[in-house]
């Protein structure tokens, strides 16, 4: 039987159950408990924001990012199309036009001179995802979104911890919005949150977090009754995710840190083969700091992408491609638009493939590493052939 090396394993840092437990012995399971309010208080510590709220996942966040845009039909909002649907769904619910754009070759994050490129007089916000957890190039893109009069938004779904020039990501846009799925660096199964960072959004954000009520000011003591004040939806999670996420997130600085120190070993076992010119490595610009959150090698053609994909599977070992790009979707041809050719964004998406990365993958590192090798380095003759 092959050994399985899974691309993601959860990882357990030992207060869960105990946190549960709790939960449950306070006899609240609904959200906005003391777990729910202790989740925000480390989210707002970690990013460096006064506002937070917690939410049942990251496009729940995303969500309420673009209600609190205020976007109205026919209105466009420029993202790249190397991500995940989650970016471009909410502005679609919202009757609202994803506008695709491509991105920096070398960061895979949205290029600021395509972003610029993109704004028309229908233009409302820029959303820029900071994929693989490496900041995108927000002081560029706050330029623009403030020469234009355009709300900035982060779709930090992999960047927990991540910072850019000294400021964490959470705190570079007027809005955020984070995950805690399964698959990222702290986990509850399915969870999120959104960071506010106007505080002229902030009372609005409340009331469409409580189903469009005024409940928060009711709490707080500020009106005598709540009642239906705005559009809305249940964007809480219960208190059983926040007491699970609240032990993940008490652990945010070991995760990270073991993470990163994985992704600095792939960066070193590859760095070779990225010297010969065979795979193009990740690249987090000076003064930005990531957080280990996944680790890509950019093959040379698509073929070499594929049969690196099986050759791996043969092993055992899950080496995932990421991201058909939105603007060649489906829905993204039927939703949005694409601005410019987006050739970068079709080259990349068409030779990127990523490497297990998880707390505990111990061993399984050596195991990928010396499997991925010898099907790398058999492109070396040929790469010395056209020199």
């Amino acid at each position: 039987m092959v050994e399985r090396t899974p691309f993601n394993r959860v990882h357990l840092v030992g207060h869960e159950a105990e946190y549960l437990s709790e939960a449950i012995a306070n006899g609240q399971l609904g959200g906005n408990g003391p777990f729910t309010q202790r989740c925000v208080e480390r989210i707002a510590a970690v990013t460096g924001t006064d506002f937070a709220l917690l939410t049942h996942s990251c496009t729940a966040a995303l969500e309420m990012a673009m209600l609190l845009c205020d976007l109205a039909p026919g209105d466009e909002v420029i993202v790249p199309s190397f991500t995940f649907v989650s970016t471009a769904n909410p502005i679609v619910l919202r009757g609202a036009v994803p506008v695709f754009a491509d991105i920096d070759p070398r960061t895979l994050n949205l290029d600021p001179q395509a972003a610029a490129a993109a704004v028309t007089p229908r233009t409302r916000a820029i959303v820029a995802v900071h994929y693989a957890g490496i900041p995108a190039d927000m002081d560029a893109l706050a330029a623009i979104a403030a020469a234009h009069g355009l709300l900035l938004v982060e779709d930090a779904a992999q960047a927990y911890g991540s910072s850019y020039r000294g400021r964490p990501c959470g705190a570079l846009g007027d809005m955020a919005a984070f995950s805690f799925h399964e698959t990222k660096n702290l986990v509850c199964g399915e969870g999120g949150a959104l960071t506010v960072n106007r505080p002229d959004l902030i009372d609005r954000a409340e009331i469409i977090w409580e189903k469009g009520t005024n409940r928060r000011q009711f709490l707080k003591g500020l009106v005598d009754k709540y009642t239906w004040v705005d559009v809305g939806s249940s964007y809480l999670p219960s208190e059983l995710v926040a007491a699970f996420l609240l032990a993940q997130l008490e652990d945010t600085q070991a995760v990270n840190a073991r993470r990163l120190a994985i992704f600095a070993r792939y960066m070193d076992a590859f760095a070779d083969l990225a010297a010969e010119g065979i795979v193009g490595l990740p690249h987090c610009p000076e003064g930005s700091v990531g957080n280990g959150h996944l680790f890509y090698l950019l093959l040379p053609r698509p073929a070499d992408r594929d049969g690196f994909i099986a050759h791996m599977r043969a092993a055992g070992i899950v080496a995932p491609f990421h991201y058909v790009p939105l603007h060649s979707a489906p829905a993204g041809r039927r939703f949005g638009r694409a601005s410019g050719t987006l050739a970068v964004t079709d080259d990349i998406a068409a030779r990127l493939v990523r490497l297990p990365l998880f707390a505990d993958l111990g061993d399984g590192f050596d195991r990928v590493v010396a499997t991925a090798r010898p099907f790398l380095e058999a492109l070396l003759p040929r790469r010395a052939a056209r020199r």
